[in-house]
């Protein structure tokens, strides 16, 4: 029995290929679909079941252009109502590839139709389950992110169904079982994953907070929900997506691999109020840049970033991208349900910069100019790291505006003097200062190397918490 995790670090998502005797099933498969046809056809194999845990909020499923590419049957769990032909599965089914059995375990309470597959061997032993968003290492799956555009259920019912789920279809199974998530650490999923990305139920019953054997189920809402930041805007479109339908990615591709002149970049972003998205790396943009575009890396936490800051999956994107990574960026952008980039400039940057037009750059510097600004008491300092990183220490005095929510602080900048802003590493400070100056906030200095710089020098932070004692 081949099973095989095929886990994408940009989105923290794993998707999971079994085969067995030339019959393959595919479980929660990212929007290209070419990778998992390729591996079947390296096997000699056909895929005959696409199994889909549940109604993904945080990226857009291949499950359907691979059912038409290759025949294969879709198979959701109860109460799934999607607008394509699917199999719907009753609890407990079972479902053969080769003599290897994929039986069906409901388990709602992430989402009321999320499902686990439990993984049984042609000798009817119990090997693994993959458990979807239900249950991740070291947590479980959020009950708040999508819920209200598939049911009326508030957060706190659903999170009494994923407790009833854990304890009495999973918590019940064999402690040598392995746990195959859909999430690992950096997903916006859950709050508490483990960066590891397998692990044996036993393990999970003894170190996880959700499966602890005495807790009562109100104990269990009120830790579950307790601390839980908002989830990302595009999270509902998403949802809808899967349930709908979406286009085939060769489709998305061939309409958005458009090169533009710098005459038809301009026109078509002023026609259409498109955000000119520069995806180059920071290094790059920090140096020069068309004014009012938006840095977000490609090389970075690219899609998810895209998803929480632009928000809306149908705004027009024109790309600045590195020359030849075109379609990466337009695959990777489909990933999440951006579907409509209507081009990109030929040439990337350099192309703007030849033709004379008009440049904007960002002053960045190193953390030791930022020490000697605060020694001498003439700058405010801005931390754009998550409510977590913050609260585990930050530059005293330093005022917190997490890039998530950065909209929500713009009347918190000076206008009237230079300020610094700083994340981690250099990555979302850059991100940050782009949306800034898109906003006509031009009097601010990113920090190089951000906190991990800022650490190694003698500047005064609040005392380090650990963050595991963080809500």
């Amino acid at each position: 029995m081949n099973i095989e995790q095929i886990y994408t670090g940009c989105l923290a998502q794993a998707a999971y290929y079994i085969e067995h005797k030339g019959e393959v099933a595919i479980i929660d498969p990212l929007r290209e679909v070419k990778p998992y046809i390729e591996r079947a056809h390296k096997d000699n194999a056909k895929i005959k079941y696409i199994f889909e845990t549940h109604f993904h909020a945080d990226f857009v499923s291949g499950h359907i252009d691979l059912a038409k590419k290759t025949g294969a049957k879709i198979v959701f769990g109860p109460t799934a109502n999607p607008n394509y032909d699917v199999i719907t599965a009753k609890d407990n089914q079972e479902f053969k590839v080769g003599e290897y059995t994929i039986k069906v375990i409901h388990t709602p309470g992430h989402t009321m139709e999320s499902t686990s597959y439990l993984l049984i061997d042609e000798h009817g032993k119990e090997h693994g389950i993959i458990t979807g968003d239900t249950l991740f290492i070291g947590d479980v799956g959020r009950p708040d992110l999508a819920q209200e555009v598939v049911s009326d259920l508030t957060e706190d019912i659903l999170a009494g169904f994923l407790f009833d789920s854990l304890r009495n279809k999973i918590m019940p199974l064999s402690d040598d079982l392995i746990v195959y998530p859909s999430h690992g650490a950096g997903s916006a999923c859950g709050k508490n994953m483990s960066k590891e990305t397998t692990d044996t139920l036993g393990n999970q019953k003894k170190t996880n907070y959700a499966l602890r054997a005495d807790m009562t189920k109100e104990e269990f809402v009120k830790e579950l929900l307790d601390g839980l930041a908002a989830p990302p805007k595009y999270f509902p479109q998403n949802v809808l997506m899967n349930i709908n339908g979406v286009d085939s990615l060769d489709d998305v591709i061939e309409k958005s691999k458009n090169p533009l002149s710098i005459e038809e970049f301009e026109k078509l972003a002023n026609e259409t109020d498109a955000v000119i998205l520069d995806v180059r790396h920071q290094n790059d943009f920090v140096n020069g840049f068309i004014p009012k575009s938006i840095f977000i890396g490609v090389d970075g936490g690219f899609a998810p970033w895209v998803g929480a800051l632009i928000a809306n999956v149908n705004q027009a994107i024109v790309l600045v991208a590195p020359e030849g990574r075109e379609e990466e960026v337009i695959t990777r952008l489909s990933r999440v349900g951006f579907d409509n980039v209507i081009g990109y400039l030929e040439g990337s940057f350099d192309t703007w910069k030849n033709a004379g037009k008009e440049v904007d750059s960002l002053k960045s510097v190193e953390a030791s100019d930022l020490k000697q600004a605060i020694d001498t008491n003439k700058t405010s300092v801005f931390d754009v790291r998550k409510d977590g990183e913050y609260a585990s220490s930050h530059i005293e005095d330093a005022i917190h505006a997490p890039l998530s929510k950065l909209n929500g602080y713009l009347n918190e900048f000076p206008t009237d003097k230079e300020f610094y802003i700083h994340c981690a590493g250099g990555y979302r400070s850059v991100i940050a200062a782009s949306i800034l100056k898109s906003r006509g906030i031009h009097n601010l200095i990113d920090v190089k190397g951000g906190f991990g710089a800022i650490k190694k020098l003698d500047i005064k932070l609040t005392d380090e918490i650990c963050p595991s004692t963080l809500k």
